[in-house]
């Protein structure tokens, strides 16, 4: 970044900076004078960051002391964009300001949704509670915004204003104003906040500051003739998709294959950022332009210039490049990108907007479909073979290997499946090949403690920058934290097993969120209101919503249960670990109870989060520890997949009819994959009325359980024949208790026996109740049976 970029960027990020000193209570000046002050008052003196805050509205720009070109009237266009997405009219008819409302979630408006729902008032940070959307509007006091100022103080005495600290300062605002509304106003939706407003308003800034370029005439461009620059294609909207991703991820043998996994995983997580980061550097833009990041896709805000088109076009050719160096065709990153306006982010004219991501989508398509050129093809047809003698015995690649057979990456990555969760900072350094693992651009990841860092930023010439895993540091070259999914509470596949109730079995879970592509382009669609909240920073605020949910918050849910499946559970943490979790998806291993029941967890924390909005559709898988991690997990994306093609989608696929039948016949494999449910049906009818109707009922039966379960689930498999219903009867006939019984228990027989016969004689029902029977039987099954 020059130093105008850098000042255009902090200018932007800081310009609201008095809305939170007027709302402590003390300052009841105009906020841009406030902002002013208050960052005089705590060291900033940089003159065009200072110029910039004063002078970002237009009634203070119209006579202000500044030169035509300064960035000051960047930043007020920029600020009148961003504020022309987010604040939009609520048709309360109230007027005047409220400088006391909490924010309102953006699920609000989400889908069709008519919410009346808040946010508590808090700072965002990894040992909060989840955040949930709540009908009580819990007012900010004075109190708290004064806490906020102060923590801001706190942290700008440790901030330089240099490109190095950019992405601190960052931080800083997102811990802070996360929760803040931008806007007050009685009138507006206030479910945009105040740190997405300012880095929206400073990506927006940096776009226009080089699709201007130098020498503009900025005061007649932007101040006297702004409405003609707002429908100027002054922007791109760029997407990045890496391919390839589950076969990296699940290519693995079983040796240390929960480790591996983990590793390979956040291998990935961490390259996407690198990769992102790379060329935000060399587009001289920050963090701030990146909207979306997740599951090896992202969105970025960029300047709509050639030389940005040529930058990012280079950049991604030469991380092919480096792919295909390293991963062969294994792994591939697609780019698309569009032209759009201001009026474009705000869907002026309507549906403009919507169309502006089909655009980058069909972009994104097209470079897929063309993934090498003409010379990368030639290349790799020619390549030279070093050594084609020797497989990995981790991934199977052919070539180069140790001594232990492993390839080199896969020698790193098992180095790095014992840090990923334990570790606090992973450092990009430039160099020594032989540490870390390998990044484009010739890098390579290594881990840090925090005192190896300090080290490492005073004495290693070769840092590049860190990222830090689930805690808000600030510091040079401090790139980002990384909310990151790493709850665990075990280390191999056959921990898990030995944990489970029951059978001695692991499961696999894999969940998706549903239409999330819809959401993100027409979520806020609503022709009552002429779709005026189609906007991108309810997109960007939609977004960093489910990352927190996935990425964040996902960790407290695991870490405490609420559901269990097992009645007879002690509680306690889930014996689980989560392999991935992204912006919208999860994978997660674990004792196969505890997997079943976090699902159910899951689901019903999403849908309190998202206030219904958003449905998650799932696969569940059981497997013995040592069935292949690379065919379970393709089994369950299949399972994930089906259930996804329920036409209600918001459904959960698991092993239903021939589970129990494995089971009897020692197979390994205990899914069978046709099972689909809707989360209703199955929480309710499977887990609600039939378990527990079973549990019920033996529980209070001697001596009698399993075998005879068995044997109902034979008899409901040929439930159309009358013969076979006979004989359900007359089996289920002779549980009854004899004459001598107590009168409660023949009355609990009498109800059990009456569910039963009705239940077997509903098709839904009678699947229901195989599946319940099936749940029943893996707990209950003692573990020498045969295993």
């Amino acid at each position: 970044m020059t130093d105008r970029e850098l000042e255009l960027t902090v200018g932007g990020l800081l310009h609201d900076i008095g809305k939170v000193v007027y709302r402590k209570g003390d300052d009841r000046r105009k906020h841009s004078q406030s902002g002013y002050d208050f960052l005089k008052e705590n060291g900033i003196t940089d003159r065009v960051v200072l110029d910039c805050v004063r002078y970002h509205h237009g009634d203070a720009l119209k006579n202000a002391p500044i030169s035509k070109d300064s960035p000051a009237y960047i930043v007020y266009i920029a600020d009148n964009i961003a504020s022309a997405a987010d604040r939009r009219d609520n048709d309360s008819g109230d007027y005047g300001f409220e400088v006391s409302t909490p924010l309102r979630p953006v699920f609000n408006l989400l889908n069709g949704n008519k919410g009346d729902y808040y946010y508590s008032p808090v700072l965002l940070n990894e040992e909060s509670e989840i955040n949930y959307p709540i009908r009580e509007k819990k007012v900010f006091s004075e109190g708290l915004y004064s806490n906020i100022v102060s923590n801001i103080i706190d942290n700008l005495k440790g901030i330089e204003l240099t490109q190095e600290y950019v992405n601190s300062l960052l931080e800083v605002l997102e811990a802070n104003l996360s929760y803040v509304p931008s806007s007050t106003a009685r009138n507006e939706q206030a479910d945009i906040s105040l740190f997405d407003h300012v880095k929206l308003t400073a990506a927006i800034a940096g776009c226009i500051d080089q699709h201007l370029g130098e020498n503009a005439d900025l005061k007649r461009e932007l101040f006297e003739q702004r409405e003609a620059f707002y429908g100027r294609e002054a922007f791109l909207l760029l997407s990045l998709d890496v391919s390839g991703i589950q076969k990296f991820i699940y290519t693995i043998s079983t040796k240390n294959a929960l480790g591996t996994l983990r590793a390979r995983s956040f291998y990935l997580e961490i390259m996407m950022e690198h990769i992102i980061d790379l060329l935000l550097e060399k587009l001289n833009l920050s963090r701030a332009n990146l909207i979306y990041s997740g599951g090896g896709h992202c969105y970025i805000l960029a300047p709509n210039t050639e030389t940005a088109k040529k930058t990012i076009d280079a950049s991604i050719d030469e991380v092919n490049e480096w792919f295909l160096k390293n991963f062969q065709t294994q792994l591939y990153i697609a780019c698309g990108y569009a032209p759009c306006s201001a009026k474009t982010l705000k869907n002026e004219p309507e549906g403009s907007y919507s169309d502006l991501f089909r655009s980058v989508s069909a972009a994104l398509s097209e470079n897929k479909s063309h993934r090498y050129t003409a010379k990368q093809i030639i290349a790799l047809n020619h390549a030279g073979k070093k050594d084609y003698s020797r497989e990995c015995s981790v991934c199977r690649s052919v070539g180069e290997v140790n001594d232990d057979n492993v390839c080199p990456i896969c020698a790193a990555m098992t180095e790095l499946s014992k840090e990923v969760l334990y570790t606090d900072f992973f450092s990009v350094v430039l160099g020594d090949e032989s540490k870390g693992l390998p990044l484009p651009g010739g890098y390579r990841l290594v881990y840090d403690t925090e005192d190896s860092l300090k080290t490492r930023i005073q004495k290693d010439q070769y840092f590049v920058r860190a990222y830090g895993k689930n805690k808000m540091y600030t510091g040079k070259n401090i790139s980002t934290k990384l909310w990151v999914g790493s709850y665990t509470n075990g280390n191999t596949f056959e921990e898990f097993a030995k944990e489970a109730a029951g059978i001695d079995r692991i499961g696999i879970l894999r969940a998706d969120v549903d239409n999330l592509g819809h959401a993100f382009v027409a979520g806020f669609d609503d022709p009552a209101n002429h779709n005026r909240y189609v906007t991108l920073s309810r997109t960007a605020t939609l977004s960093r919503q489910l990352s927190l949910f996935f990425k964040l918050y996902i960790n407290k849910i695991l870490s405490e249960p609420g559901y269990q499946l097992d009645p007879n559970s002690r509680g306690g943490k889930r014996n689980a670990t989560i392999v991935y979790s992204g912006g919208d998806d999860v994978f997660i291993v674990g004792a196969w109870d505890d997997v079943i029941a976090l699902a159910v967890d899951l689901r019903e924390d999403f849908e309190k989060f998202t206030e219904g909005t958003l449905t998650l559709s799932s696969g569940i898988g059981i497997y013995t520890d040592s069935y292949p991690i690379s065919a379970s997990a393709l089994e369950v994306a299949d399972q994930e997949n089906a259930a996804k093609s329920n036409p209600s989608k918001d459904s959960i696929d698991l092993f239903d009819d021939g589970a129990a039948h494995a089971v009897l016949n020692g197979k390994e494999k205990l899914t069978i994959s046709d099972g689909v449910y809707s989360w209703e049906k199955f929480e309710k009818g499977v887990l609600g009325e039939k378990l527990t109707a079973i549990e019920r009922f033996f529980t209070q039966t001697d001596g009698r359980g399993n075998s005879f379960l068995y044997n109902l689930l034979e008899l409901i498999r040929g439930r159309g024949d009358k013969i076979n219903f006979a004989r359900y009867v007359y089996l289920l006939s002779r549980m009854e208790p004899d004459s001598k019984a107590p009168k409660e228990q023949k009355e609990e027989y009498r109800i059990f026996s009456e569910k039963m016969i009705r239940w077997v004689q509903n098709e839904e029902d009678s699947r229901q109740l195989k599946t319940a029977i099936t749940i029943y039987v893996y707990l209950n099954r003692e573990r020498e049976e045969g295993q």
